[in-house]
């Protein structure tokens, strides 16, 4: 008796978050799965269960590339994010004095407290022909004629990077300053440099923030839409920008359904990825 009610206790409390999750994740999801399978005649959407949209999306060049753009620029942004986060969460973690590290962390992240949009039109001034760094270069005789920065991958990756520069600092800020001292101290004593121990104990044990970080990196720059929308300028489309076209232009809902789940796939398997590579770090 004592456990029928504790299991009715149980599920009268895990109840209300169940129903949440049913409502606005499992439902909709379901929907999308749905309209991923219908077609798209004539401006309706006619209910069926067909695999046409997905195999157009793999024979059309023109929206396979989107995923091929996508992938690359979130390759591209996380490599680079991690490389030049590494060093700065290093520094604050180990160079600067305690007692000043929560304000560094603090100027660290200022830049979260601007608007999104806000952050990619500054950079779209900065990098524009008439913008800060064309200015520089041509004040100092470097070039002679503006660059076309603006409008290009360039721009799109560097205002993803100086985003997620932050993101990953913290997440590798917060395993350094985990770290015991006596492991350097051992390798030390063992005749290691400071590059072997960097490489064989320091890099090994801050790996779980590392690959934390990057996942986060790898989703949400994976799914972004306004930055490549204001700094890439439609010369390299994204697929989050193909779902928004294929919605806004042609109403073709099955079509972004069933891009919009190849894209959680993706994302997915990148899960699934870091999850094995953390777990093997273990063992």
């Amino acid at each position: 008796m004592d456990r029928a009610r504790e299991a009715r206790m149980g599920w009268a409390l895990v109840a209300p978050a169940l129903l949440w999750l049913t409502a606005f994740f499992v439902l909709p999801f379901a929907i999308m799965v749905g309209l991923s399978l219908s077609r798209f005649v004539g401006r309706e959407v006619v209910p069926a269960l067909s695999l046409d949209n997905y195999i157009r999306f793999f024979t059309e060049p023109s929206l396979f590339r989107g995923l091929v753009v996508s992938l690359e620029i979130t390759a591209m942004v996380t490599v680079v994010s991690v490389v030049l986060a590494y060093p700065l969460a290093w520094i604050i973690a180990f160079q600067v004095p305690r007692n000043w590290q929560r304000l560094v962390l603090v100027l660290t992240i200022l830049p979260f407290w601007t608007s999104y949009v806000v952050r990619s039109y500054a950079w779209l001034l900065v990098l524009g022909q008439g913008g800060v760094v064309n200015g520089a270069l041509m004040g100092l005789g470097v070039i002679d004629a503006p660059l076309s920065l603006s409008a290009t991958r360039f721009a799109t990756v560097t205002g993803f990077v100086h985003f997620f520069v932050m993101l990953l600092t913290l997440t590798i800020y917060a395993n350094l300053v985990q770290l015991s001292p006596n492991y350097a101290r051992a390798a030390a004593d063992l005749g290691a440099g400071r590059f072997a121990t960097f490489r064989h104990v320091i890099l090994p044990l801050t790996l779980p923030g590392v690959m934390t970080g990057a996942f986060l990196t790898f989703v949400l720059c994976m799914g972004d839409y306004i930055t490549p929308q204001i700094l890439g300028g439609g010369n390299e489309l994204t697929l989050p920008q193909l779902i928004m076209m294929q919605l806004g232009r042609r109403g073709d809902f099955p079509m972004a359904s069933a891009m919009a789940i190849i894209l959680m796939a993706v994302v997915t398997l990148a899960y699934l990825a870091c999850a094995r590579f953390l777990r093997l770090e273990r063992v």
